[in-house]
C-alpha cells in the first residue's frame, strides 16, 4: 500500500517529490481494474466530490498499486469503460446496464445511478418487479427452501422436483386448505407463495420465481401439477419445479 503523493510511474511525466501530494493539474494515471486497463486522469476521477473513486484519489488516500506501479482496483473492469465513459462527457451506456448499474452503485456515482434507474431495463426490475415480489410473503426464503430441496433429491438422479402451491388471494387460501393438509399428510414437502396484494398473476410469479432461480444457475422449468393425489380443481394452484442437473 502506498500514498497518492508517492507518485509512482502511472503518473509520469508529471512527476512531484513524494511530500509534495498529487501534482498540481491533472496528470494522466494509469490504472489496472481488475485486470483490465485503463489510462485517464486525476480529473476525471475526482470529477464527483463525494464518489468513491474521487475519495480514492484524494490527497490522503492510500493506493494499492500492481507490480507495473498502477493503482489498482479489484472490481469488474469490464464496466468500468462506461463509468469513465461518463465521468468524461456524461455519455449513458447502451449495453450491460445492470451490470454498470451495479458499479455506479459502488463507485457512488450518485448522478449516473439516478440516470440509470430510469431506464427500462432498470426501471421494470427495481419498480415493478421487485416492488411486487416484497409484497409477497417470504419470497426470498421459498426460494432458499426450493433449492434446498431440490438439492437433496439430487443424489444419483437426474432431475428433482419441487412442488409449488401459489394463491393469490385468501379466498385461493382457504380453498387450499383442504389440499395442503392431504399432501402434508403423505409427507409431501411444499412450497407455498402467497397470498399477495399487487396486480400480477400468479404466472406472473411463477416466471419471477423461474427466473431468480436460473439466476443462481440452476437449470429450472415448471409444469402444471396433475398427479391424481389432488382433484382437479386444486391443479391451477399446484405447480411442480423441475431441476435439471445434467
Amino acid at each position: 500500500m502506498m500514498s497518492l503523493s508517492s507518485v509512482p510511474r502511472s503518473l509520469r511525466p508529471n512527476q512531484a517529490s513524494p511530500s509534495a501530494g498529487p501534482p498540481a493539474g491533472s496528470p494522466v494515471v494509469e490504472l489496472n481494474v481488475g485486470g483490465e486497463l485503463y489510462t485517464t486522469t486525476v480529473g476525471t476521477l475526482r470529477k464527483l466530490p463525494g464518489s468513491k473513486l474521487a475519495e480514492m484519489f484524494s490527497t490522503s488516500a492510500k493506493a494499492c498499486m500492481d507490480a507495473e506501479g498502477r493503482f489498482f482496483i479489484d472490481r469488474p473492469g469490464t464496466y468500468f469503460g462506461p463509468i469513465l465513459d461518463y465521468l468524461r462527457s456524461e455519455r449513458l451506456p447502451t449495453h450491460h446496464i445492470p451490470e454498470v448499474y451495479r458499479e455506479a452503485q459502488f463507485y457512488a456515482i450518485k448522478p449516473l445511478v439516478k440516470l440509470l434507474e430510469d431506464m427500462p431495463q432498470i426501471f421494470g426490475e427495481q419498480v415493478a418487479r421487485k416492488q411486487f415480489l416484497l409484497r409477497v410473503p417470504g419470497y426470498g426464503e421459498n426460494l432458499e427452501l426450493m433449492v434446498r430441496l431440490a438439492r437433496a433429491e439430487a443424489v444419483a438422479a437426474r432431475r428433482s422436483m419441487v412442488l409449488v402451491c401459489t394463491v393469490r388471494t385468501e379466498e385461493d387460501a382457504a380453498r387450499c386448505a383442504d389440499a395442503l393438509r392431504l399432501l402434508e399428510a403423505e409427507k409431501r414437502s411444499v412450497v407455498k407463495f402467497g397470498p399477495w396484494k399487487a396486480a400480477p398473476q400468479v404466472k406472473d410469479l411463477l416466471d419471477c420465481v423461474k427466473m431468480d432461480i436460473t439466476a443462481q444457475g440452476y437449470q429450472v422449468y415448471y409444469e402444471p401439477y396433475s398427479e391424481r393425489t389432488l382433484r382437479a380443481k386444486y391443479f391451477s394452484y399446484f405447480y411442480t419445479f423441475v431441476f435439471i442437473w445434467w
